[in-house]
């Protein structure tokens, strides 16, 4: 029993902390799944296709999952330049999990809220 709980660890070395904090975010998420869904991308279009997120916000995501092995940014040497960002493989395995999370949210949504207000009442 023991051993199950030294994956929990408060180390920084622990790998469950150290690769869910990344995704503990409003938009990394969103980010993976909408360049999963969607292929190839360029900023403005990601952008308009999650809505409400700010540039800035979308800057520091996709650099961070840049950063991570999950985004690949590709800039093409034109005038403007053109920047395009793609899921690389590592983010295309995290794909089938990310899409269960987000299928299993959409499923209970509902009851969740619910409960939601049944607590705040």
């Amino acid at each position: 029993m023991e051993k199950n709980f030294k994956k929990f660890s408060t180390s920084p070395q622990c790998p469950i902390r150290n690769v869910l904090d990344r995704f503990g975010d409003k938009w990394s998420i969103l980010v993976i799944l909408v360049l999963g869904e969607n292929g190839t991308m360029r900023f403005n279009e990601i952008n308009k296709t999650i809505g409400d997120v700010s540039q800035k916000m979308l800057t520091v995501t996709l650099r961070t999952l840049e950063a991570d092995g999950l985004v690949a940014r590709q800039v093409f040497p034109e005038i403007p330049p053109r920047v395009e960002y793609q899921l690389t493989h590592l983010g295309m395995s995290l794909m089938p999990h990310i899409t269960s999370l987000a299928s299993w949210a959409d499923q209970n949504i509902h009851q969740i809220k619910t409960s939601r207000e049944k607590f705040n009442a």
